[in-house]
């Protein structure tokens, strides 16, 4: 029984000198700038397709806003459509209906309007 045991030993001892330690496969050496393509390609798409199109379109809505002036007919961001009858600093005087007059800030005006809508008399009132 001794025997065995020792056997054992010194087989397990042989295994362990044959067992090379595992090593990790070395990194591709064609440098970090390769990975950040992918990246710098999702930046770009996003700058052209948000970002700058977004920027265009406060800019247009900017200087829009900054040429306002009384006498023109406007829709505000609540979709109440009047007619500035005064400017002063931020805050716009607009009538919305003969007599109603409203302030409202400047920013909040959506956009130019040619004509207020109409709504169309149907048979039935």
């Amino acid at each position: 029984m001794k025997t065995a045991f020792t056997f054992s030993f010194a087989s397990a001892a042989a295994a362990m000198s044959i067992i090379t330690p595992a090593y990790a496969e070395a990194a591709p050496s064609d440098g970090g700038f390769a990975s950040l393509i992918p990246l710098l390609l999702i930046m770009v798409i996003f700058y052209f397709l948000l970002i700058r199109p977004q920027q265009k379109k406060l800019k247009d809505h900017r200087s829009m806003v900054d040429s306002l002036s009384k006498g023109d007919k406007v829709m505000t961001g609540g979709g109440v459509y009047g007619k500035i009858t005064a400017v002063k600093d931020d805050v716009l005087k607009v009538e919305i209906a003969d007599g109603v007059v409203i302030s409202v800030k400047r920013d909040t005006v959506a956009g130019l309007a040619e004509t207020a809508p109409v709504k169309e008399k149907t048979d039935k009132e």
